[in-house]
């Protein structure tokens, strides 16, 4: 009995021995936690208005500018009620900058006037006018034009003719002229 004793006591104490064992157990990886990524910045998304067409264009450049700078036709557009000139803009009002201090016309007086559409009251579109006449300024003169040389005015909506959307939108504009 006592062979079958130490047997049974040897057994347990290797059962005991195996469990207990300094050994690692094998584990199954574990993924890293994902490092969390900036977040993209917001993406601004311009939604047009129906009335807002660049192709109806309002930097109305007169013909003796137009033909003395090599302009084409009308390049830029105000929206209702706004005096922003847009970015795609700029390079018309670039090119008259340059015509004017290195051209043809160089050292000669710029006129810009301001209008608006015939909706709203009277002071309201002559400061909107000049709002946008006086933008039209600042980006001539940051492409190099003395400010002494631009003048600028506004004429509100006294000379508007527009009588729907269409009409109105001819009306937004900045007329760039030879200063007398």
């Amino acid at each position: 009995m006592m062979t079958r004793s130490s047997l049974m006591f040897v057994a347990i104490s290797s059962l005991i021995a195996a469990c207990s064992s300094n050994t690692p157990k094998p584990v199954a990886p574990v993924a890293p936690a994902p490092v969390a990524q900036p977040a993209p910045p917001p993406v601004a998304v311009v939604i047009p208005k129906a009335d807002d067409n660049p192709a109806r264009g309002n930097i109305v450049i007169s013909y003796d500018v137009r033909k003395a700078c090599g302009i084409n036709d009308i390049d830029a557009y105000f929206a209702f009620d706004s005096d922003h000139v847009r970015t795609g803009d700029k390079k018309v009002l670039r090119t008259l900058a340059d015509c004017f201090t290195s051209g043809p016309l160089k050292g000669r007086q710029m006129s810009l006037v301001g209008h608006a559409d015939p909706r709203g009251s009277e002071d309201y579109n002559m400061a909107l006018g000049g709002r946008r006449a006086d933008n039209v300024k600042l980006i001539i003169v940051a492409e190099s034009m003395d400010a002494s040389n631009v003048s600028t005015t506004s004429r509100g909506k006294m000379d508007a003719t527009g009588t729907d959307e269409s009409s109105w939108a001819l009306d937004r504009s900045v007329d760039v002229a030879l200063a007398n």
